[in-house]
């Protein structure tokens, strides 16, 4: 190579790697820039749109909820036959069985062992003659409820007892009080006759009573009775405050033979619209004496969840995520919508968010396996 080709050769070089030089430096100039521009949009406040990292691993994502699914949280809803062996899979409520005396410990051992915390309890009549138009058997010494309050108190000592306070399923006509010569509901005598079948739970071991029934001051007429009994301060007053009408409670209705003979409930249950009734029957039952409140259909009532939050700022709020909800979420799983176990949580931590503290679900056993606490 000649000595002006060499000159050349290292012009162009040292040319090149200064042009190099040159785009390391444009490049360090626009991160420094990013950088201040970053710096400029923090001090300016937008920073707050920066959210990813604050729920970027599995428990920060977990303390983001205001509540967390607990084993404590959860009812189990429990169908008891008069029939002491009966085990019968209930078709329309997925794994769901209506149960007799005999088979309610061997079921429930298992459940308890793995941390369940309380049961509630729906008798289910089924022997001949076992309705009658006052709903007789419902506080029957001899019948379901009765006999496995005490059967549970016995053998469990530490799980929490509910019993659901209605009559319908001990009624001849199917429904949840006593009626007048033109079908109407007799809200004065269904309301006495609920308070004694209430009084009758709670006298036999019953943790909390729930009337369900819906009949106008049932709350307070059950809470006077407590008192002049001596029992109220030990006793759990959970009323189902809004409960609302609609097409939701089918399954149950299989499971409990509750079905109405005639007619409906639309006139003592609440209209799926009335949310100004659902807070005023909300506002009405604190009043009276109510510990507990609940809502029920709960997926589809998530605004009176939270209305109940609001108004009962210092009462624990219950839902029940009815049969109805169960079984379209299986439903929907079979079908391959979506998973069963994803979606269970995801119903059931919505109705958590939206303001409840306890939750009775038919999920409650696969809860028990998928919960750690």
């Amino acid at each position: 190579m000649s000595f002006s080709s060499l000159v050349s050769d290292i012009t162009y070089r040292n040319s090149e790697r200064a042009a190099q030089d040159d785009k390391r430096s444009q490049v360090s100039r626009a991160r420094s820039y990013a950088s201040t521009a970053a710096t400029s949009v923090s001090i300016a406040g937008d920073i707050s749109s920066q959210l990813h990292g604050g729920y970027s691993h599995p428990l920060s994502r977990a303390w983001q909820a205001e509540r967390q699914l607990t084993k404590s949280m959860l009812i189990y809803p429990l169908f008891i036959s008069d029939q002491p062996d009966e085990e019968t899979l209930i078709p329309s409520l997925p794994n769901q069985h209506r149960r007799g005396l005999n088979k309610v410990v061997p079921f429930l051992t298992p459940l308890v062992a793995k941390g369940l915390k309380s049961v509630i309890l729906f008798g289910v009549p089924i022997a001949p003659g076992a309705k009658d138009a006052l709903g007789t058997n419902a506080d029957d010494p001899k019948g379901p409820v009765i006999k496995t309050i005490r059967l549970l108190r016995r053998t469990f000592p530490e799980l929490f007892i509910v019993a659901d306070v209605c009559l319908c399923e001990y009624t001849s006509h199917g429904h949840c009080g006593i009626l007048r010569d033109d079908g109407s509901l007799n809200n004065t005598l269904s309301v006495d006759r609920i308070s004694d079948v209430a009084m009758a739970y709670a006298e036999a071991g019953a943790h909390c009573v729930a009337p369900s029934d819906m009949n106008d001051g049932r709350i307070r007429a059950i809470k006077l009775k407590l008192i002049e009994a001596g029992i109220a301060h030990q006793i759990v007053l959970m009323s189902y405050s809004a409960k609302f009408s609609g097409c939701l409670y089918g399954p149950f209705r299989d499971a409990a033979g509750s079905c109405p003979s005639f007619g409906d409930r639309r006139c003592y249950q609440l209209p799926p619209g009335g949310r100004g009734l659902a807070r005023r029957a909300i506002t009405r039952d604190i009043n009276e004496g109510a510990d507990i409140i609940m809502v029920k259909p709960a997926s589809q009532y998530l605004d009176i969840i939270s209305d109940a939050k609001e108004i009962g700022k210092d009462l624990p709020v219950a839902a029940y995520q009815v049969s109805g909800e169960f079984a379209m979420i299986h439903a929907a799983a079979k079908a391959g919508v979506f998973d069963l176990k994803a979606m269970a949580f995801e119903a059931t931590e919505g109705i958590l968010r939206a303001g409840a503290t306890i939750v009775v679900s038919y999920f409650t056993p696969e809860f028990l396996d998928w919960l750690d606490n």
